[in-house]
């Protein structure tokens, strides 16, 4: 991720102070305008842990802690394991090449490089980042999406799950907004429909009722207490029994 406004950070890292400045004032040359350097290994392992760059470049020769080591912990980093790394030093055999490539080097420039080279690298690197970055955010998208469809089977779902996704301008985005207005539908006829059933239900206890009601009404015994009742209304008790 790109930590500055104005364009993508670079780390630099040598312990020979004049090959920092030089390094430094080139890139700035070439437009890169966010460039921190660090003097050693064990320094740039830290400046990378406290903040983000978008490329380092990375001396192989170096005391207590060399290029190949540093390369070595970055890519054993979850965080930092796919930061570019293009190695920069004065050695120039081939082993040192393909040893750095092997340890997960992005690219490599010999000192002292060449200006054009060293645009048309830099700029490779960064663009690689880039298109890797496009992707990693793709597929959190992606992953947001499957989980909102998640949230409806589960009927937790919350249209505000998908609101970044749904700003997207390609595909994906059209889809998360299609998504959540479908899902918007669903909701509100699931509402209508446990009305719906509410209301069922209230017809159905009635129903119930009436026919209980019913049942009781018809029967025999119900039929002779209103004998009784409309007699006693009238006055027309019925007379005992003979003794």
């Amino acid at each position: 991720m790109t930590t500055d406004a104005s364009g993508p950070a670079l780390l630099v890292v040598d312990d020979n102070e004049d090959n920092r400045y030089t390094l430094v004032q080139r890139l700035r040359r070439l437009g890169y305008t966010d460039v921190a350097t660090a003097v050693d290994g064990r320094h740039a392992l830290q400046c990378l842990r406290e903040r983000d760059f978008d490329l380092v470049l990375l001396d192989v020769m170096m005391p207590e802690l060399n290029g190949y080591e540093v390369l070595e912990h970055l890519r054993a980093d979850d965080k930092l394991r796919h930061l570019p790394v293009i190695m920069i030093s004065a050695v120039d055999q081939i082993e040192s090449v393909v040893r750095c490539i092997e340890l997960g080097a992005d690219d490599y420039l010999p000192k002292p490089f060449n200006p054009t080279l060293l645009r048309a690298r830099v700029g490779a690197s960064l663009e690689k980042k880039r298109l890797r970055d496009q992707e990693v955010c793709y597929l959190q998208d992606v992953a947001q999406v499957t989980s909102a469809a998640a949230a409806v089977e589960a009927e937790a779902f919350d249209s505000r799950m998908l609101s970044a996704v749904a700003e997207r301008p390609d595909a994906l985005g059209q889809l998360a907004r299609v998504f959540v207005r479908m899902a918007s539908q669903v909701a509100t006829r699931e509402a209508e429909l446990k009305k719906e059933i509410q209301v069922l239900r209230i017809e159905i206890d009635h129903a119930q009722q009436t026919r209980q009601v019913s049942e009781i009404t018809e029967t025999e015994y119900f039929l002779e207490l209103q004998r009784k009742a409309k007699d006693l209304r009238y006055g027309r008790a019925t007379a005992p029994p003979n003794s």
